[in-house]
């Protein structure tokens, strides 16, 4: 038996918010799988600028879950949370959606709350140290390789 597929993008374009739940670990620490969900919002009326979680679409591909990284004029840059490597330039047309709020354990948390900016401007900033701050609290957590 074959599972009904939504069409995120459709619903995204009908004006409709999603809840996503994430797979992969690209958004680790700050929105994780199995924990956290992703609340997505339709572009349109969104200014968008660097930090801000957008899904977009991969020329050909996935819909990916990243934050923007720098915003220029050939189009804007992503980062995932536990990644380094900066993807870009993407086109407006490849971003269908915008995150406004990440849900934790059933609370919701909106992106203009004052931790969540200030954790995430944080993290952004901390880019290219990321894998040595990473290694280090793993190791601290007694997690080894992550």
């Amino acid at each position: 038996m074959e599972k009904d597929k939504i069409d995120i993008e459709e619903l995204l374009l009908q004006g409709k918010t999603v809840q996503l739940k994430p797979i992969g670990s690209s958004m680790c620490p700050l929105i994780a799988p199995n924990r956290d969900e992703a609340v997505i919002a339709p572009i349109a009326g969104h200014r968008l600028k660097r930090g801000d979680v957008v899904l977009y679409r991969r020329v050909g591909s996935v819909l990916v879950l990243h934050r923007i990284w720098k915003c220029k004029k050939d189009g804007y840059y992503m980062v995932g949370d536990n990644q380094c490597e900066i993807e870009g330039p993407l086109s407006e047309e490849q971003i269908k959606g915008i995150m406004v709020a990440v849900v934790r354990k059933g609370r919701c948390i909106s992106v203009k709350n004052l931790w969540y900016k200030l954790g995430t401007g944080l993290w952004l900033w901390m880019r290219p140290i990321r894998p040595v701050v990473s290694k280090v609290v793993w190791k601290i957590l007694g997690k080894g390789k992550h």
